[in-house]
C-alpha cells in the first residue's frame, strides 16, 4: 500500500513535471518575443549612422531641388528665385508626407535600416512617433527653415503694412526691433542647436536640435543590425581613391598646349618654325595665339605665331618653360611685333 502510494506520487510528480516546464517554456517564449520587439532599442545606434542618415536626406533634398530647376531651365533666367523658399519647403513637406509622416523614418534612415522611436510613450517596446510629433519635426526642421530665409522679407512687409496707420519713424522703430528680436532667437537657437551637438557627441542621441524637442530617437528597424563592409568594397574604395589623389598630383604636371601641338604636328605634318623669319601671311597678324582676339600690344616668342602681351606673359609666368600652343615651338622671352613697311 506504501509502495502503491509512492506509485502515484511519483507518477503525479512525473505529470506535474511537463505542466511547470511547458509553464517555463512560455515565460522564455515571452521574453524572447519581447526581446525581439524592443531588441532596436537594446543595441545603440552608432553617431556614424546617425550622421549618414542626415546626409543622405540633405543629398536628397538638394537631388530634387536640381531636377526640378532643371525642368525650367529653358524659360526666363531667376524665374524661380522669388518663390525658391516656398519651393523648397513644399519639395521638403513632399518628401516628408511619403516617409516620416507614413513610416516614422526618413530616406536616409530606411537606406539604414534606421527609424524613429516615440520616447513620450510609457511602453518600452518600440512605437512609432504620433502626428504631433511627425508634424512638430515637420514645424522645427522645414518652417523654421523658411522662416530664417525669409525673414528679411517678412520685415519689409510688416514696414509696408503698417505705414497707412503709423509714421516711418515708428515703423522704422518697429522694424528695428523685430529684427533685433529675430536675430536674438536665431542666435539662440545657433547656440542650442551647438550644445545638442555636444550632447550628441557625448551621448549618441538626438543629433537635430528638433529630435530631443519632440521626443525622437533613432533606433534600428531590425534587430542586431552590424555597420559592416566587406573587403571587396573597402578594397575597391582604397583603390580608388589613391587613383583619384594620383590623377590630381598628375594632370598638373602635363603641359597639355605642348601635347597638342605634338600630335597636331604628328597628325597634320610638320610646321615651319623660323625664329629669324617675319610673320607670313596676313592672317597670323590679327589673331592671338592663346585668346583667338585682335592682338592687344602683340608680342612674339621666337616663331611666326602673334599673342596679346598679357595673354603670353601671364603664360609665361605660370609655366617657365613655356611652348607655342600654335606649333609647339620652345617659346622665348616675349618681343614687342616689328613690322617693316615700305613707303612708295
Amino acid at each position: 500500500m506504501a509502495s502503491s502510494n509512492m506509485d502515484l506520487t511519483l507518477g503525479g510528480s512525473r505529470r506535474q513535471e511537463p505542466q511547470g516546464f511547458t509553464s517555463c517554456l512560455e515565460r522564455n517564449a515571452n521574453k524572447t518575443e519581447a526581446s525581439g520587439l524592443s531588441g532596436s532599442d537594446q543595441t545603440p545606434v552608432l553617431r556614424i549612422n546617425q550622421l549618414d542618415a542626415l546626409e543622405l536626406d540633405s543629398a536628397l533634398e538638394q537631388l530634387l531641388w536640381t531636377q526640378f530647376s532643371q525642368c525650367f531651365q529653358n524659360c526666363r533666367p531667376g524665374l524661380l528665385t522669388p518663390a525658391e523658399p516656398e519651393l523648397r519647403a513644399l519639395l521638403q513637406l513632399l518628401v516628408w508626407r511619403f516617409t516620416l509622416y507614413s513610416n516614422s523614418t526618413t530616406v536616409g534612415q530606411s537606406l539604414l535600416s534606421l527609424r524613429y522611436h516615440n520616447l513620450l510613450s510609457s511602453v518600452t517596446r518600440y512605437r512609432p512617433l504620433s502626428r504631433r510629433q511627425k508634424w512638430g519635426l515637420a514645424l522645427l526642421n522645414v518652417g523654421a527653415r523658411w522662416f530664417q530665409e525669409r525673414s528679411h522679407s517678412l520685415l519689409l512687409c510688416l514696414g509696408l503694412s503698417a505705414g497707412g496707420s503709423v509714421s516711418e519713424h515708428d515703423v522704422s522703430l518697429i522694424t528695428q526691433g523685430l529684427r533685433k528680436c529675430f536675430n536674438l532667437v536665431s542666435s539662440i537657437a545657433h547656440i542650442a542647436s551647438l550644445i545638442n551637438f555636444f550632447v550628441f557627441l557625448k551621448k549618441g542621441q538626438h543629433p537635430l536640435l528638433a529630435e530631443r524637442i519632440v521626443g525622437a530617437q533613432a533606433v534600428f528597424s531590425k534587430p542586431n543590425v552590424v555597420r559592416d563592409e566587406t573587403y571587396q568594397y573597402m578594397n575597391r574604395e582604397l583603390l580608388w581613391h589613391g587613383f583619384s589623389e594620383f590623377l590630381i598630383f598628375l594632370l598638373p604636371l602635363i603641359n597639355t598646349r605642348q601635347l597638342k601641338a605634338i600630335v597636331s604636328s604628328f597628325v597634320f605634318g610638320d610646321v615651319r618654325t623660323d625664329t629669324q623669319a617675319a610673320p607670313e601671311g596676313q592672317g597670323l597678324l590679327k589673331e592671338c595665339g592663346l585668346c583667338g582676339e585682335w592682338p592687344t600690344m602683340p608680342h612674339m616668342v621666337g616663331c611666326r605665331h602673334v599673342f596679346c602681351y598679357y595673354c603670353i606673359k601671364s603664360h609665361s609666368i605660370a609655366e617657365p618653360y613655356l611652348t607655342c600652343p600654335k606649333c609647339g615651338a620652345q617659346a622665348s622671352q616675349p618681343e614687342p611685333l616689328r613690322i617693316q613697311v615700305e613707303m612708295k
